[in-house]
């Protein structure tokens, strides 16, 4: 019997969960289709952005009753900020409506790739936390600002895989692995780039505690479908991990011992 337990169950920003994939709710061709992927995804954690979504009930149908009616915690976040000063000021905003201190900070440096700006990001990132938030930054994967970001009191950091919305999976597998390495005690989640389940698999196999995903699911031809296939890999990749993946080799090694003789032989002959 395997020793393994509660593979999937984790502790993240004081909230336990089970499922390791977050879910965007952005990009859906419809609600009704975003409140069926959530559900397909078994995913527990929600990103939501005051900038934009509006609070305010639209066509008979709120948002917000819909994102409520998943049960799920929200995770807003301060997507299209390009400055500490607005970031700071979009997440004070954030708590107060969402009431969480849940904030998952972004400061876009580069309107092409949608490229952190590491600056920005440590200025807001410090006094979020001196404010009192469980800060999310959405980060790259360079280990030195990862370092700054922890020493400031992160306890999450959320790397990219890729640039936002590109779907090329994990760009750099070694950048990635070196932060798994030098960061054992950090939640990591990896977050944007990733456009199929095997990217999910892949990122839980290198020791990473979750994964956040939008637009691979939103845009997909069936969300729904797609959901439920991101929460099987992760879950594959992470059990994966746990059970010890063996290490790549350069010659060739037989599974089946050449000792003695197969037991059909024919002794007969």
């Amino acid at each position: 019997m395997s020793s393994i337990t509660n593979s999937t169950e984790f502790n993240i920003g004081g909230k336990k969960l089970t499922s390791r994939l977050f879910i965007g709710s952005a990009l859906y061709p419809s609600p009704f289709i975003m409140q069926q992927a959530i559900k397909a995804s078994g995913a527990e954690v929600v990103t939501v952005s005051l900038r934009r979504q509006s609070h305010e009930k639209s066509s008979g149908e709120s948002f917000w009753d819909i994102i409520k009616s998943t049960g799920c915690h929200l995770l807003p976040n301060t997507a299209g900020c390009h400055s500490a000063k607005e970031a700071v000021t979009l997440a004070q905003m954030s708590r107060e409506l969402f009431e969480t201190n849940w904030i998952k900070l972004e400061v876009i440096g580069d309107d092409y790739n949608l490229q952190p700006d590491p600056f920005e990001l440590l200025i807001a990132a410090e006094q979020l936390i001196s404010l009192g938030f469980e800060v999310f930054p959405y980060c790259t994967d360079d280990l030195i600002l990862c370092q700054r970001l922890v020493e400031l009191g992160c306890r999450i950091l959320m790397p990219w895989g890729a640039p936002i919305g590109t779907g090329q999976g994990l760009i750099n597998p070694y950048a990635l692995k070196t932060l798994r390495e030098r960061l054992p005690n950090i939640t990591l989640v990896i977050d944007a780039g990733l456009g199929k389940p095997s990217h999910g698999a892949q990122a839980m196999e290198l020791g990473y505690d979750a994964v956040l995903l939008n637009t691979a699911i939103a845009q997909a031809q069936d969300p729904t479908t797609m959901a439920s296939a991101f929460a099987q890999a992760i879950s594959a990749g992470r059990l994966g991990y746990e059970a010890g993946i063996i290490p790549k080799k350069n010659t060739a090694k037989p599974s089946t011992p050449l000792v003695g003789m197969p037991f059909w032989h024919d002794n007969t002959a």
